[in-house]
C-alpha cells in the first residue's frame, strides 16, 4: 500500500497541489505550468489511475482513511497519501470534501486530431463551451451514449479541470479527445477526413436532427458542432457546417416559451441519436 503521511499545517509546502481548488484563475495557471489535475472521490481516482495518469499524491481526510483500499493505488508504494484533519483540508482546498478522497495526478500529453478521429464514425466538437460543468456533463453523456471521441476548439473549457473530472464522474478518462489548434479553419480538417458536419441548433428553420442523421450502422462519418450555452454556435461555424440541425420542440413547449434545450440535455438527446444513426 502506498505510505501515508499525517500533516497538521495547511501551510505544509507538500500539499501545493491542492491550494484554493476553487480559485478559477489561480488553478488554471498553477495546474498548467505543473502539468497536473485533480480528481476528487474514491470511484473518479480509481478511474483515473486505470486510465494511466501518473499520481503525484493523495490528499484523504483523517476520518476518510478506510477509503484508501478504494482509490486504485495497488502496489503504488511510492506515492505519498497526505493524511490530514478536515479542517486543514477545507483550509487548503477553501471547501468542504465531501467526497473524502483528492489525488493529483500528472498530466498525459493530448493527442492531436487527426490521431483522435482516425478511426472515428461519430465524434462531438465543442465551440467555446467556458462552463467546466457543461464540458464534464457532455463528455459523461458522449461516452455513455457510444460516441467515439470529443474535439474541442481552442477556447473551450478544461476536461481535466476539476469541476470537470468530477461532473463527468471520470467520463473524461475513457472517451479520447484533442483540441484544435486553429478555431478559424478547425473544421475544414474533419472535412478532408470524410465527416459529414452538422451543426446543431434551435433555429426552427434547420432540419431536425433524426432526419439529417444516416441509418443506423451507415458507413457515413458524422461531425456533431454545439455551442455555448446561451450565444450557441459562432456564426462562421454555423456558415461552415454542410447542414443545420435542430431537436424539435413540441408546439406547447413553444407556446409556454420554452424554444430550446440547455447544452446538457441538448447534447444528451443529440448523442443518443448521433450514436443510433438517426
Amino acid at each position: 500500500m502506498p505510505r501515508t503521511v499525517c500533516i497538521d499545517s495547511p501551510g505544509d509546502p507538500r500539499l501545493a497541489d491542492y491550494t484554493r481548488l476553487t480559485d478559477v484563475s489561480l488553478r488554471t495557471h498553477l495546474e498548467a505550468e505543473h502539468g497536473l489535475f485533480i480528481a476528487e472521490g474514491s470511484k473518479v481516482i480509481s478511474r483515473a489511475v486505470a486510465a494511466g495518469y501518473p499520481v503525484r499524491s493523495v490528499l484523504l481526510g483523517r476520518g476518510r482513511l478506510a477509503d484508501l483500499p478504494m482509490l486504485g493505488l495497488g502496489s503504488l508504494d511510492d506515492v505519498p497519501v497526505y493524511v490530514v484533519p478536515d479542517e486543514v483540508a477545507e483550509g487548503i482546498t477553501g471547501y468542504r470534501v465531501h467526497r473524502g478522497a483528492l489525488a493529483s495526478l500528472g498530466r498525459k500529453p493530448l493527442p492531436a486530431v487527426s490521431a483522435v478521429i482516425g478511426s472515428a464514425r461519430r465524434i462531438v466538437v465543442l465551440e467555446d463551451l467556458v462552463d467546466h460543468g457543461n464540458v464534464g456533463a457532455i463528455f459523461r453523456c458522449a461516452a455513455a451514449l457510444g460516441v467515439d471521441a470529443v474535439v474541442l476548439s481552442p477556447r473551450c473549457a478544461d476536461p481535466l479541470y476539476r469541476r470537470s473530472v468530477k461532473v463527468s464522474m471520470g467520463a473524461v478518462f475513457a472517451i479520447p479527445y484533442a483540441r484544435m489548434t486553429d478555431w478559424y479553419d478547425g473544421l475544414s480538417s474533419l472535412r478532408k477526413a470524410g465527416f459529414r458536419v452538422l451543426a446543431l441548433t434551435p433555429d426552427e428553420r434547420a432540419t431536425p436532427i433524426s432526419s439529417a442523421l444516416p441509418d443506423a450502422g451507415g458507413a457515413d462519418r458524422v461531425a456533431l458542432l454545439l455551442g455555448t450555452e446561451g450565444d450557441g454556435l459562432s456564426s462562421r461555424w454555423l456558415r461552415e457546417a454542410d447542414e443545420a440541425v435542430r431537436i424539435p420542440m413540441s408546439p406547447a413547449a413553444r407556446g409556454a416559451g420554452v424554444d430550446s434545450l440547455n447544452v446538457v440535455a441538448a447534447a444528451a438527446i443529440a448523442c443518443h441519436l448521433l450514436a443510433a444513426g438517426g
